[in-house]
């Protein structure tokens, strides 16, 4: 005797010979997960065997589909030819179509390979011999395009695939899936026991009840049994992602140091994120490969004033001649110091401190300690009698809050900071790591925000590397993952997390 459902998988397995998992279900009106289990139990009763197989599907792209209606690029060209009567100049030809240089080149190449077309020098002429053998393979490849957009291949082999379909795939025409089917087919016992009816539903019973002893129901049931020496399935509270619980107990921390909170916009013009700050316009920070720059928008819109003051103090300082131009130019910014000086030029003199924990961009290159966003803790000790001995012991002070032990220095270089200094912290399989960039701003940065007669301690700090030493991570990505397999890895930080 079989459970019901059991039963009809039998049923039906032995009705179809070999079934996949995904039309079994559907035809017991079934999802697959619902029954994997009534599966994996008849196979270990021996009735039926699972078998993985892999296939291979076959679709077309949407670059392929736009072809179709629009031309495939050798089809376009070849036509454009026809037009200047078989002979045009390359340049002139390609300015004259809507394509890109990538298409354009891979038109001219299989045009060429098809004997349709001679280059000499830089003039393309249509070989009449050729042509005709040219519009036979646009064609073939137009029919196979539309013939796989109305019905997908599918093979069970990488062997299987034919020529034609990789070509297709190396021009970006078709796209080849992998997929892993589980199929069901019943043993050579199983059909026989269940022609000679030797298998049989019956119900399950997991509460025995009165009714069922009185009427007798019990004989013809199966009953449900327990394994109490399996563990229970474990079972995880609802809680904060790790990274986000430890950036919370930061922001408590600081704050209880006498700290405010500030915000600042991701996108930035480069006056604020780099001119104001004392960043020289040649500097290589300020280059395409280690700033986002925003196209599409128009440029920022500043204060001639500010314009003006920024100008004389680079000017004077580097000794080149400052573009303001460049200064308006919109990018995303790379660090969270700019929300630091818009705090001091909106609030002007007095004794404040301010953060910012914010994310900042930079184009990285993704791996186990770099990532293209990250985040930064910035902050501020603005006063008249504000000195270099508070900044470091604002650092040593925070890293004893965290639990990150001994603090040590050394003298550092920052355009905007004068002195500068990086705090080192101790890992115990890295040794000694920086973790604590700061100084007191330069006089020319004071100056440009009008706050003179004033000094002004700030640090920057990429706390996600203290994140990861906190929280026992060795990639920086898993900060930021919703992977709940890797979240539940990562250990219980040593603070207290509000």
């Amino acid at each position: 005797m079989l459970p019901l459902r059991q039963y009809e998988i039998i049923r039906v397995v032995v009705n179809r010979g070999v079934v996949s998992v995904k039309e079994l279900a559907s035809e017991l009106g079934k999802r697959p997960s619902d029954i994997m289990r009534d599966l994996e139990e008849l196979s270990a009763k021996g009735l039926i065997s699972i078998s993985r197989e892999r296939s291979y599907l076959v679709r077309v792209t949407n670059l392929a589909l736009r072809y179709l209606k629009t031309g495939l690029p050798e089809e376009v060209v070849l036509s454009k030819l026809m037009e200047l009567r078989g002979e045009a100049d390359l340049n002139t030809l390609k300015n004259s179509l809507a394509l890109d240089s990538k298409e354009f080149s891979a038109a001219i190449g299989l045009l060429r390979k098809y004997g349709a077309l001679m280059i000499s020098g830089e003039q393309a002429k249509l070989a009449s011999k050729g042509e005709a053998n040219a519009a036979v393979r646009i064609k073939e490849v137009k029919d196979r395009i539309a013939r796989l957009a109305r019905k997908p291949l599918i093979f069970r082999e990488v062997k299987e695939i034919p020529g034609w379909v990789k070509e297709l795939k190396r021009r970006g025409f078709i796209s080849i899936e992998e997929a892993k089917e589980l199929r069901v087919k019943p043993r050579c016992s199983t059909v026989r026991m269940l022609n000679e009816g030797r298998i049989k539903p019956a119900r399950i019973i997991t509460v025995l009840k009165q009714q069922d002893i009185v009427s007798g129901a019990w004989r013809n049931a199966i009953f449900k049994k327990y394994d109490l020496s399996i563990d229970v399935p474990t079972v995880y509270p609802v809680r904060k992602h790790p990274y986000i619980q430890f950036l919370n107990y930061v922001r408590y921390v600081i704050s209880s140091m006498g700290f405010f909170e500030v915000k600042g916009p991701y996108v930035e013009s480069e006056l604020w994120n780099f001119d104001i700050l004392f960043v020289p316009q040649y500097h290589p920070a300020r280059r395409d490969t280690d700033v986002y720059f925003i196209k599409g928008l128009p440029p920022a819109s500043e204060d001639e004033g500010l314009l003006k003051v920024v100008k004389e103090i680079h000017e004077y300082g580097w000794g080149y001649r400052w573009d303001p131009l460049k200064a308006l130019r919109l990018i995303l910014r790379t660090h969270t110091t700019p929300v630091s000086i818009r705090t001091i030029c909106e609030r002007g003199g007095g004794e404040y401190r301010a953060f910012s924990l914010d994310r900042v961009f930079r184009p990285d290159t993704p791996d186990p300690t770099h990532l293209m966003e990250f985040h930064q803790l910035e902050g501020i000790i603005v006063g008249r009698r504000v000195a270099f001995k508070h900044l470091l012991g604002f650092f040593k002070a925070f890293a004893k809050f965290l639990g990150l032990g001994e603090v040590r220095f050394k003298p550092a270089y920052f355009p905007f900071t004068e002195p500068s200094v990086e705090g080192f912290i101790k890992h115990p399989k890295l040794g000694w790591i920086e973790v604590f960039p700061g100084g007191m701003f330069r006089p020319e940065v004071l100056k440009a925000v009008g706050l003179e007669g004033y000094n002004v301690a700030a640090w920057g700090i990429g706390i996600d590397r203290i994140a990861m030493l906190i929280l026992g991570i060795d990639d920086i990505r898993n900060l930021y993952t919703n992977n709940l397999q890797v979240i539940r890895r990562i250990r219980a930080p040593n603070v207290v997390m509000r």
